[in-house]
C-alpha cells in the first residue's frame, strides 16, 4: 500500500480519465440530431448506436475484470483509453451508418476495460477507511464528465458538426499518452502471477443472472433494470425529439441536459443522505417512479423551452433520488452477498442501457410521442412491482406447527 501523498497523483489521474470518458459520450448528444440527418438516419439509429456501446461493455466487462487481476490495472486503463480514443475518431470521420456502429461498439469494449479497472487501482492504493473517499472522487469525476460534456458539445458544434468529435479523441489520446507514461502499476506481479494461476474457475454473467432471479432481492434488480431503461429511453430520443417537434439547436439541447444532469448531481450529492434519513427508501422508490412517469408525459405537451427546462431538472433529480435509494435498499437486504450484489446491479444497469435505447429508437420512428409514453408506462408498472415487494416485505410469517 502506498503513503497517502503517493496515492494523490495516481488517483487525480484516474479522475481526469474519468472525466474525459464521461464528457466524450457527452459531447455527442446536442450534436445527435443534426449528425445523424448527414446519414438519412432517424431514431432507430439513434437508439441502436447508443445500444451498441451497453451491449459490448455488457459482454465484455466480466472479462476485462479478469483480465484486470492478471495481467495488471495499468495496461486494460490505457488500453481501454486507447479504444475510447479510436472509437471518438472514427466517429467524426464516418461517411458510412456500418462506421458509426463500429466505433460504438469499440468505444463499449473500451469502457470495460477502462472503468472496472480503475475502481479496482482505487481499491488497490487505499485502505478500506479511505476507499469510500477515493471512489467518491471517481464517481464525482465521472458526474461532472457528463454534466459538461453536452454544454462543451453544442458551443464547440458551432464551429463545426464534427468539433466535439476530434476534440473528445484529442484529449483521450492526451490522457492515454498521460496514463502510459505517469500512472504507476498497481497490482504487484506476484499478485497478478497468482490470479493467472487460479485453478478456480469463475461462473459466467449468464449463470450468475440465473442465479439472482432465485434471490430475495430479485424485485429490486428489476427496479434497478426499468429505472435504467426509462432514464436511457429519455436520454436516447430527447435530442432527436426536441429538434424534430419543437425545433431546437444544438446549442438549446446542450444546456437543458447539461442544467438537468448539473441539478441532479447535486441533489444526489448534498441531499440523497437526508432525505433517506426523512422518509425511508421505500417511500423515496415510490414516489420518485410515480412522479418520474409524469414528468415524462408533461413532456409532451409543450414546447417551451423554459418549460422543458424545469421538466428536464426535474427528471434527473428524481432519478438521482431513486438510483442511490434502490442500492441501498439493495445493500441492506444482500447480507452476506454484497459482492456479488454489485456484480448483478451492475449487470441489470448494462440490460437497461442496451434495451431502453434499442426500443425508444424503434418506437421514435412509429411516433414522436411514442417513447416517453411507453418509458412513462413502465416507470408505473415499476411503481406497482415496488409497492408490491414492499408489502410482501410487510407480511408477518406464520410459524409451522
Amino acid at each position: 500500500m502506498r503513503s497517502a501523498e503517493n496515492n494523490q497523483r495516481p488517483i487525480l489521474f484516474l479522475m481526469v480519465n474519468m472525466f474525459i470518458a464521461m464528457l466524450g459520450i457527452g459531447l455527442i448528444i446536442p450534436i445527435l440530431p443534426e449528425f445523424l440527418k448527414e446519414f438519412g438516419a432517424g431514431g432507430k439509429t439513434a437508439g441502436y448506436l447508443i445500444a451498441a456501446l451497453g451491449l459490448t461493455q455488457f459482454i465484455f466487462s466480466p472479462i476485462a475484470g479478469e483480465w484486470s487481476d492478471k495481467y495488471g490495472r495499468k495496461i486494460m486503463i490505457v488500453s481501454g483509453l486507447t479504444l475510447f480514443t479510436i472509437s471518438n475518431l472514427l466517429f467524426a470521420v464516418a461517411e458510412h451508418i456500418s462506421m458509426l456502429y463500429i466505433s460504438r461498439l469499440i468505444g463499449g469494449i473500451g469502457a470495460a476495460f477502462m472503468i472496472p479497472s480503475m475502481l479496482a487501482y482505487v481499491a488497490d492504493i487505499t485502505t478500506e477507511e479511505k476507499r469510500g473517499k477515493g471512489l467518491g472522487l471517481l464517481g464525482a469525476a465521472m458526474s461532472l464528465g457528463f454534466v459538461i460534456g453536452p454544454g462543451i458539445g453544442g458551443f464547440l458544434a458551432e464551429l463545426g458538426l464534427r468539433m466535439p468529435l476530434y476534440v473528445s479523441a484529442g484529449v483521450g489520446a492526451l490522457a492515454t499518452v498521460g496514463s502510459l507514461l505517469f500512472l504507476p502499476e498497481s497490482l504487484s506481479k506476484e499478485a497478478q502471477m497468482a490470479a493467472r494461476n487460479a485453478k478456480e474457475k469463475k461462473e459466467s454473467i449468464f449463470v450468475q443472472l440465473g442465479r439472482s432471479v432465485r434471490a430475495p432481492y430479485f424485485i429490486m434488480l428489476i427496479l434497478i433494470f426499468t429505472m435504467t431503461f426509462g432514464l436511457a429511453n429519455f436520454e436516447a430520443i430527447f435530442p432527436l425529439f426536441v429538434d424534430a417537434k419543437f425545433a431546437y439547436t444544438a446549442r438549446d439541447i446542450s444546456i437543458i441536459i447539461t442544467v438537468g444532469a448539473l441539478a441532479g448531481t447535486v441533489v444526489q450529492a448534498a441531499l440523497i443522505g437526508k432525505l433517506i434519513e426523512r422518509f425511508g427508501e421505500k417511500n423515496l422508490i415510490n414516489w420518485t417512479f410515480l412522479f418520474s412517469a409524469v414528468s415524462m408525459v408533461l413532456m409532451l405537451l409543450s414546447g417551451n423551452f423554459w418549460y422543458m427546462l424545469v421538466l428536464t431538472v426535474i427528471f434527473f433529480t428524481l432519478t438521482s433520488i431513486m438510483r442511490p435509494a434502490i442500492n441501498t435498499l439493495i445493500s441492506k437486504r444482500a447480507g452476506d452477498e454484497q459482492g456479488f450484489v454489485a456484480g448483478m446491479n451492475n449487470a441489470y444497469m448494462s440490460l437497461g442501457n442496451i434495451f431502453g435505447p434499442a426500443v425508444a429508437g424503434t418506437l421514435y420512428d412509429v411516433h414522436l410521442d411514442a417513447p416517453y409514453l411507453f418509458g412513462a408506462i413502465i416507470l408505473i408498472i415499476s411503481l406497482f412491482l415496488s409497492r408490491k415487494e414492499s408489502r410482501s416485505k410487510m407480511k408477518p410469517v406464520v410459524a409451522q406447527s
